[in-house]
């Protein structure tokens, strides 16, 4: 696993970064050790908010975890709870999905492994940061490709990126959809026509 850090608009010192690097190990056993991952981990300061973001790719998916608090330290610790609990629920629910596939299609088990590991995700490829949106309010512009998803891997995968609401391409109806949270905790689904 390569720990990419960096510092947004914010010099990293030396053991920040070996205090990131060393909480980040803790997450290797989540892994397979064949596969090499590129974590990118990002530190800023804002408004006297320390914030550390991290992003390890999975198999078509990206785990996004993001935390602030009044100390770097702190945020750096409870990032990496969060990243825990997210890759705990990421494990459990792939377990479940091979599971379901194998059932119904009463398949092999390298099939359905390869099926669950087959989620399909949105890969954030380009991220515009400071926009000049002159008039607007434009901070922000992502490109991504959407790949076909049901809406339960969707939900998924707005869980493990820690969001309220996700963009994908409908397997099943073929068409551009959100999922969101509802205040209630419910999901809920909107179609294009």
């Amino acid at each position: 696993m390569k720990i990419h850090v960096r510092g947004d608009h914010l010099d990293v010192t030396p053991a920040l970064r070996e205090y990131a690097e060393k909480k980040l190990k803790r997450i290797e056993r989540y892994f397979d050790t064949s596969t090499e991952r590129d974590v990118t981990v990002t530190m800023a300061v804002t408004r006297g908010a320390h914030t550390v973001e991290v992003m390890v790719p999975l198999e078509h998916m990206i785990l996004r975890a993001e935390e602030r608090s009044s100390d770097m330290y702190a945020s750096i610790d409870m990032v990496m709870d969060k990243l825990e609990k997210q890759l705990d629920k990421y494990k459990h629910k792939v377990g479940q999905k091979i599971g379901h596939r194998l059932r119904v299609e009463g398949g092999r088990a390298k099939e359905g492994q390869a099926q669950a590991r087959g989620l399909a995700a949105q890969h954030a490829h380009h991220i515009y940061d400071d926009v000049d949106g002159s008039d607007l309010s434009l901070v922000r512009i992502k490109e991504f490709e959407m790949k076909p998803m049901d809406v339960s891997e969707a939900i998924l995968q707005m869980d493990l990126l820690g969001h309220d609401f996700y963009v994908f391409a409908n397997a099943e109806s073929e068409r551009t959809c959100v999922v969101y949270r509802r205040r209630d905790g419910q999901y809920g689904l909107i179609q294009a026509r």
